[in-house]
């Protein structure tokens, strides 16, 4: 391991993975036999509750999976009609601070040897309540209620499981100090239905999707809430208790097998070659996901030929004229489960540079106050970036990462991670400690500190190093947020997403808001932000300071005005800039949704053209989607992003030019899903997307382009899927097939650049 962490010469990819493994399981053993006891945390500011005592489950509480419970007895529609053993006085977090939920809530938690259930019923008027029947996880907008378990009891991680009224699903993990991840996907049930009363749902989550210790008797950390959305309420029961009384239950050794098989037949212009022209690509493709659970707590997934492929469209967004990288988020299932082992503070591993690997192994999981990660991969797509001929086309990194973290006390930890990319005679070591410490029940400190070791594939080895520290208050009021981050020039982290080095970067935040009681404004006040970023030289680079008034409403209305005065250095040039910007976004009305932003001052033209040194224009910014929900199965969304930049009188080059545009770059998305029943939906998307440049001032191409994408998803679980797609894209091009072949622009998208037809099945099989 240290030869793939510490430097010298690649080990094939086979070993890495095989040590990195051995390691992790190393790790795994001894943690496991330290048989540490853990600390049972309370959330701050709640009182003390006695322990919620979970009965075993009758034989009809259970859902058998696939069917509708909830359509045959008993199937309560009121608190009245609720099992024993229900729990009532859930209470508001906001926009009430500990007073009672406004409409009354009961829920029911029980138990056998194979499942968790829980019954909510909630009280309210069923033509006010918001419940689409939608995709998997797109309840945001809906009424919902929502399961938080810390299996470990540590109040440092805990799995969410969420449902509007009609059950719809929502999963997701919450790492304390990290923002909420929704992209975990696992196995469990649900079922909910509108009453005469308002809705009754009802979970059946398999403990074989869940962690935890191998103990015969267990107790969870538990909390049960329900968002109303009209009233931006959320309420709780009972803050966090501990849950007592499940015994002789386990995940078991359980074994999790996802085969999945991919069809595509494609036509598009090859403008890569020396003669451009059109291909023809037939593909068939196939792999297995797998994952063993170890002793309860760990899983070993290994991935032959991983399912990297991509059926949902990425959102859009502006990508022309950006001074740094533009990133997408992570969907591939491999790495979703315990993503949160392998992020600090700096982002130092970013799974999306692993772009086409052939195969993987990674092992996560916790054992007492320890949690643990190794990963290793190859990637393919290295080798075939360099050209044709050099030594190492063909030839693959080899990618690999190892997360370590011990819990401290109550909600505070100590971690180490390092990670690894070998490509050739090149590599990147990088290694990192961090910590957080929650030093109150509203003060936090988090800290890092990172050192990387580069050898390039010429040129002298390079070291690097990087320090990282973060105070926040985050009060119901009151709030303060400061962090330094110091980079130095020859840091580098390659499997990482670091936007720049050399960099001393101070910011510090400040808001208050004031919270009526009984009123329709739910909150209101300003926000102070001020940042200033120095070189190692003490060279200023850039500085800001942004002032803000929000002002949030019931129905989720929010409006936002502010105004920024900055500074930046770019290319040796100092440019002194300002923005005003307002937002607005409202879903007062159940079948309506707007969400809108402008923001008009001065920007930065980051690609000038030839012989141009970059310069101040006047720059202009809007974006804005409505949602139409005219039925609860029936979306369509309409999104429009403009952005502008035009000369600025007094500091554009002297350039005798018709107009002062520099550029223009609207995109347009017209989105339509139809959700025909829980599983099955067709979606249509629409993209059109344009570029309008003056070459006098900037480098760009005049770009117009016109893409349909057609997709049907049978869904069943997150395992379980299928899909039939069809994508078509239309440039402004023209192909002179000479000889020679020549590409040119003109001023209509009418030439398909590229078709596609594709089908994917996968299947979960679990034993």
């Amino acid at each position: 391991m240290a030869a793939i962490l510490l430097g010298g010469r690649v080990l094939p990819g086979v070993i890495a993975l095989g040590l990195v493994f051995v390691l992790s399981l190393l790790l795994w053993t001894a943690v496991a036999a330290s048989g540490l006891e853990l600390v049972i945390p309370r959330a701050s500011g709640a009182p003390a509750l006695d322990a919620l005592a979970i009965p075993r489950a009758r034989d009809s509480l259970a859902i058998p999976p696939g069917r509708d419970s909830l359509a045959t007895p008993p199937a309560p529609d009121s608190l009245a009609t609720l099992p024993p053993g229900v729990v009532r006085g859930f209470r508001q977090r906001d926009p009430g601070d500990g007073v009672p939920c406004s409409l009354e809530t009961g829920a029911s938690v029980s138990y056998d040897d194979e499942n968790l259930y829980v019954l909510f019923v909630a009280d309210d008027d069923p033509a006010k309540v918001r419940a689409h029947l939608a995709r998997r996880e797109d309840i945001l907008g809906d009424d919902r209620v929502e399961v938080y378990l810390d299996t470990f009891q540590d109040g440092h991680r805990a799995y969410l499981f969420a449902c509007n009224p009609l059950g719809v699903q929502l999963d997701g993990v919450l790492v304390e100090g990290q923002d909420e991840d929704d992209t975990f996907d696992t196995l469990w049930y649900s079922d909910g239905k509108l009453t005469p009363q308002g809705y009754v749902v009802r979970m059946t989550i398999p403990f074989r999707s869940l962690r935890f210790d191998n103990r015969r008797a267990q107790t969870w950390g538990i909390a049960l809430g329900r968002i109303i959305q009209r009233r931006n309420e959320e309420s709780y029961w009972p803050y966090i208790t501990a849950a007592r009384g499940l015994e002789g239950i386990s995940p078991g050794q359980n074994v999790q097998l996802i085969p999945y098989g991919i069809s595509t037949r494609s036509r598009f212009l090859d403008m890569e070659s020396k003669l451009p022209g059109f291909r023809n690509r037939d593909e068939l493709r196939g792999g297995l996901d797998s994952k063993l659970v170890l002793h309860d707590q760990f899983a070993l997934d290994v991935a032959l030929n991983p399912d990297f492929s991509q059926v949902e469209s990425d959102e859009p967004q502006v990508t022309i004229n950006q001074r740094y990288e533009v990133t997408f988020p992570e969907r591939r299932p491999f790495f979703i489960e315990n993503a949160s082992f392998f992020q600090t503070p700096t982002e130092l591993f970013f799974s999306r540079r692993i772009a086409d690997p052939q195969f993987g192994m990674r092992l996560t999981g916790k054992a007492g106050r320890w949690t643990v990660g190794g990963l290793a991969m190859d990637d393919r797509a290295p080798g075939l970036k360099v050209p044709l001929g050099d030594r190492l086309r063909g030839d693959r990194a080899v990618d690999a990462v190892v997360g370590i973290q011990r819990d401290i006390g109550k909600q505070s930890s100590l971690g180490l991670l390092a990670t690894s990319r070998d490509f050739g005679p090149s590599f990147n070591r990088v290694f990192s400690l961090h910590t957080r410490l929650q030093l109150d029940p509203t003060w936090s400190l988090t800290a890092q500190a990172m050192h990387s070791f580069t050898q390039p594939s010429s040129g002298p080895r390079r070291n690097g190093r990087g320090y990282y520290a973060e105070l926040i208050r985050d009060g119901r009021h009151f709030s303060y947020d400061a962090y330094v981050n110091d980079l130095r020039p020859d840091f580098s982290a390659s499997l990482g997403h670091v936007k720049r080095v050399d960099i001393t970067k101070f910011k510090q935040s400040a808001e208050y808001y004031w919270r009526p009681d009984h009123s329709g404004l739910v909150k209101f006040g300003p926000k102070l932000t001020m940042t200033r970023t120095n070189d190692h030289t003490g060279r200023i680079q850039d500085w800001s300071v942004e002032g803000d008034f929000e002002l949030k409403f019931t129905g989720e209305t929010k409006l936002q005005v502010g105004r920024i005065e900055a500074f930046e250095r770019y290319e040796g040039f100092g440019f002194t800039q300002y923005t005003t910007l307002i937002e607005f976004s409202t879903e007062l009305l159940k079948w309506l949704a707007l969400d809108a932003a402008a923001n008009f001052g001065t920007g930065i033209n980051y690609d000038p053209a030839k012989k141009l040194a970059p310069f101040l224009g006047n720059a202009q910014e809007a974006e804005a989607t409505l949602t139409l929900r005219p039925s609860p199965q029936l979306r369509f969304d309409q999104t429009f992003i403009y952005n502008r930049l035009i000369t600025r009188p007094g500091s554009g080059p002297p350039i005798d030019s018709t107009s002062s545009r520099i550029f223009e770059n609207p995109l347009v998305r017209w989105k339509l899903n139809y959700q025909v029943s829980r599983a099955l939906s067709l979606r249509a998307i629409v993209d059109y997307e344009a570029v309008w440049p003056n070459v006098s001032f900037v480098k760009l191409d005049r770009e117009q382009q016109v893409t349909g994408d057609a997709l049907a998803t049978y869904l069943l679980n997150p395992g379980t899927a299928l899909y039939v797609g069809y994508t078509n894209r239309q440039e402004n091009l023209a192909l002179e097939t000479g000889p020679p072949s020549i590409l040119r622009r003109t001023d209509y998208p009418g030439l398909a650049t590229g078709r596609q037809f594709f089908f994917k099945i996968s299947y979960l099989i679990r034993r």
